[in-house]
């Protein structure tokens, strides 16, 4: 993996602006949530000013005016209000949780979807594990922000607001003492939060670092075993997290002093508050009541530039959260429809590739001007060296791909005119590789027509081969294939993947070098299955075992992206060519692989 994918952006004030608009505008559709908040927050905010402006009262005039009765209506009036800030506090909380649930589901539902949109030319150069972060962690920290730091923020803005309507209201001059310290636990704020910044976006970077070690390690567990790999790998992920441990070092230095600075800019305010207000004290102009209130006020303003200088900091994280998200949203399919596209209502007919070229990177072309011309029904076979072009074949006809020139015909009509998922959907492939998805083999099989009958899936296993070994499992059909298919082996994945094809009933066949890691007995049920499937359908058999394609109607050889062979397997064997070549020497060799124990057992005797 590059590290393209992990470096984080030094972003400009213009930049953070566009994106935090953007993410701003996440909860413009959950508005009314958004205004009951706000009004809820407001409320409760007011309600704590107010309670210290009643702290005041209390003592000025029922504890140092020995008024009960004065007392007594504070109370009441206390403990009435405490009840309405409590129901006030509970809804915002409420409100703000269920506005942060509705966002993080807004975005990893337009991610997800999007992904399905995509094209593979993105998977081919996006590393899987920089996509599971954008939709785990970087949606998570988006959501936390746009609602429980909108709650801090307006929180902390209310709460500043109040408490200096009511300082104005106490003694306007000694309000106006308080405001100068303001501006300045403001700019130290920021310049921690600044300097802190720095040292998250290290941690963030290499955290993606990390989960992009942690998915390749685990899905790559079998291959790191066979090579013992373990101990390189160990010594890889130890250098990532102690980079990671120096860099949370440093932000946790910077944060545990940012609070002891502002604590001590905020003694010389109420130092201030104290001297000014004693002296207002003496001579009548303030209570000692107001002087306890202004205390408390210069404490609720404190917090709230805290909280808001944290909050700062966590836009910055999630400015460069969201822009990997929107990075990723903005994404452009590749392939897309064209307006006027239409859906035939099926694609069977001659399929013609007509001076094709394409190149998956600049000056590298995989087909140059290539040509074919395959009529409907036939079956296709593609053989030739690895990397001449036979995948990219298939992968063009899917429409995974599309041509950089030339043109691909389907029934006569230009395929980039047809639906994309007219196309997709009646094309039927079975991979080198097969991939089985959690759950059960009749989940896996149904996957191909997902509102097949439990017959119509036993059918279709029973045309691919795959029945018999099903029926041998304990559960059958119920049995569970694992992670990935991990509980059975690559001919039995492959046969469950035929199968699934077989239900899909394509128009349109595609084998990809199906029979390549499977033993004999399965390939020859594969190979049954595949030719009562292929029975009618135009069909394209990637193979290197030659042996597989003896029944094809065409044998096309493939190298460098050019057909230098075409013809059916007992012409091309006359020719005494290419294919000619290949075959023989394939031949031979597995006719050295059967003797050869016979061959070891005579050497032995002797």
């Amino acid at each position: 993996m590059t590290d393209q994918y992990f470096e984080e952006e030094e972003f400009t004030t213009q930049y953070t602006g566009n994106i935090t608009r953007r993410i701003v505008e996440l909860a413009k559709p959950h508005w009314k949530w958004v205004v009951g908040f706000v009004l809820l927050i407001t409320l409760v905010a007011l309600l704590d000013s107010y309670f210290t402006f009643l702290s005041a009262q209390i003592i000025d005039e029922a504890i140092l005016g020995e008024n009960t009765e004065a007392l007594k209506n504070i109370v009441i009036r206390y403990g009435l209000l405490i009840g309405v800030q409590a129901a006030g506090v509970f809804g915002f909380i409420y409100l703000a949780g269920i506005l942060g649930e509705r966002i993080r589901y807004d975005l990893r539902k337009s991610m997800f979807v999007h992904l399905q949109e995509l094209s593979l030319s993105y998977y081919n150069v996006t590393p899987v594990g920089w996509i599971m972060s954008r939709v785990t962690s970087d949606s998570e920290r988006v959501a936390e922000l746009v609602t429980w730091g909108f709650l801090d923020v307006t929180w902390g803005v209310m709460n500043i607001a109040t408490a200096a309507i009511f300082m104005l209201m106490i003694n306007w001059q000694l309000a106006l003492i308080v405001f100068l310290a303001i501006p300045v636990l403001i700019i130290v704020a920021v310049q921690f939060k600044k300097k802190i910044i720095v040292e998250f976006r290290e941690v963030r970077r290499i955290n993606s670092k990390i989960t992009g070690s942690f998915n390749e390690t685990i899905t790559g567990v079998r291959v790191i075993k066979a090579f013992g790999r373990e101990a390189r790998n160990m010594q890889e992920f130890n250098v990532l997290t102690g980079d990671m441990y120096r860099a949370g070092y440093r932000a946790a230095w910077l944060s545990a002093l940012f609070l002891p600075v502002v604590m001590l800019i905020s003694s010389f305010a109420v130092a201030a508050i104290i001297w000014y207000g004693g002296f207002q004290t003496q001579i009548g102009n303030m209570s000692i009541g107001g002087i306890q209130a202004f205390v408390s006020y210069v404490v609720f303003m404190i917090w709230p530039i805290q909280e808001l200088a944290r909050v700062y900091a966590e836009l910055q994280r999630a400015v460069a959260s969201a822009e990997r998200i929107f990075s990723l949203v903005d994404a452009v399919p590749e392939i897309s429809d064209k307006p006027e596209a239409i859906d035939p209502g099926s694609i069977q007919g001659d399929i013609v590739f007509d001076k094709v070229s394409f190149f998956y990177e600049e000056d590298k072309p995989v087909l140059e001007d290539f040509n074919l011309q395959v009529q409907r029904g036939e079956t296709i076979a593609l053989v030739g060296p690895t990397g001449g072009g036979k995948t990219t074949i298939v992968n063009l006809l899917c429409r995974f791909f599309e041509p950089k020139e030339g043109i691909i015909r389907i029934g006569g009509r230009d395929y980039q005119d047809i639906v994309l998922d007219a196309i997709q959907s009646r094309i039927g492939v079975v991979l080198q590789t097969p991939h089985l998805f959690s759950g059960t083999i009749s989940d896996n099989i149904r996957y191909g027509k997902l509102d097949a009958t439990d017959e119509e899936i036993g059918a279709a296993a029973q045309l691919a081969g795959a029945h018999d070994f099903i029926m041998k499992l304990e559960k059958g059909y119920d049995d569970e294939v694992g992670e990935g298919g991990n509980l059975l082996s690559v001919g039995q994945k492959q046969l469950i993947s035929l199968a699934r094809a077989v239900l899909r009933e394509p128009e349109i066949f595609i084998m990809d070098e199906a029979t390549s890691s499977v033993d004999t007995i399965t390939e020859a049920l594969i190979q049954k299955g595949m030719e009562n499937l292929m029975e009618g359908r135009t069909s394209f058999v990637i193979a290197h075992r030659l042996s597989t394609i003896k029944r094809a109607d065409r044998i096309l050889v493939i190298r460098d992206g050019s057909i230098i062979e075409n013809g059916s397997h007992s012409e091309l064997l006359r020719q005494r060519g290419h294919y000619y070549r290949l075959y023989t020497s394939q031949f031979r060799s597995e006719l050295e692989q059967e003797y050869a124990p016979l061959k070891m057992a005579t050497a032995a005797a002797d």
